[in-house]
């Protein structure tokens, strides 16, 4: 029998799901965990087929949002980075008389960019590494891991977090990793999006070479009832870099959702 790994942990009253990105698990969440226990009770998951819930088989956004679902809270916020945004907004979408709120952090209802008029990463960088896994799967996903920190001034540090986060749990296959990765480039969320009525805040890295900060802009008025925020000194992983930062914001907007 297949488990997904959920763990509770905090002494607030507000709960509070935790979605991390492609690659990774739970453990990615540590640097902001002990900020914000006595504001939460906090529920830590690894996505299917990632991390400690590794024996699930390969699956696409709308199964893992729906196996995440069967154990979730009610009334609860969800925040999603990267591939989890994708996740929790199909929650969201999918449950949104039972959602208190969602946060996405440097995720995009459209990863891939379109020539024309989508800023994203270029479809044929997510096929290579695609293609790039079979063939050396612990260099391609070191790889990955540094786009994401790329540009911030403790870049070297934050990748070695993420890297450790990924090896002392068990690894994805590489069938999980890819097809991840075709979420990446397939799911397209923004029309679905702009009827969603659960409050929704946006945060994004000035620095992201994923999720560029151009993609705020143009959601902004896409949703012009989700406010954004844009991190000025950190990449793809803000929650990493600069955490004390990102708390206040996830605090404030709690704050605003009691009101």
């Amino acid at each position: 029998m297949t488990t997904l790994y959920w763990q509770t942990v905090g002494e607030g009253k507000q709960d509070l799901v935790l979605l991390h990105g492609w690659g990774l698990n739970a453990q990615v969440w540590q640097t902001i965990i002990p900020r914000i226990t006595s504001h939460f009770r906090i529920h830590l998951v690894d996505l299917p087929g990632y991390g400690r819930s590794h024996d699930f088989a390969p699956m696409n956004v709308q199964s893992m949002a729906d196996t995440v679902w069967e154990l979730a809270p009610k009334n609860a916020m969800w925040l999603g980075w990267s591939l989890g945004g994708l996740v929790t907004s199909r929650i969201a979408l999918d449950h949104q008389q039972e959602i208190k709120g969602l946060i996405s952090v440097a995720s995009s209802p459209c990863f891939k960019a379109n020539e024309s008029d989508w800023p994203g990463i270029k479809p044929e960088v997510l096929l290579g590494f695609e293609h790039q896994l079979s063939a050396d799967f612990h260099r391609t996903v070191e790889r990955f891991l540094a786009l994401q920190t790329l540009g911030t001034e403790s870049a070297r540090n934050d990748a070695r977090l993420l890297k450790s986060v990924v090896l002392e749990q068990p690894i994805p296959t590489v069938e999980v990793l890819n097809a991840g990765l075709e979420s990446l480039r397939t799911e397209d969320l923004r029309d679905e999006l702009k009827n969603l009525y659960v409050p929704f805040l946006r945060i994004y890295g000035y620095l992201d070479g994923l999720v560029p900060r151009k993609v705020a802009t143009l959601l902004d008025k896409m949703y012009p009832d989700s406010p954004s925020i844009v991190m000025r000194n950190s990449a793809h992983a803000p929650f990493i870099s600069h955490p004390d930062e990102f708390c206040e914001y996830l605090l404030d907007f709690q704050c605003r959702l009691v009101e």
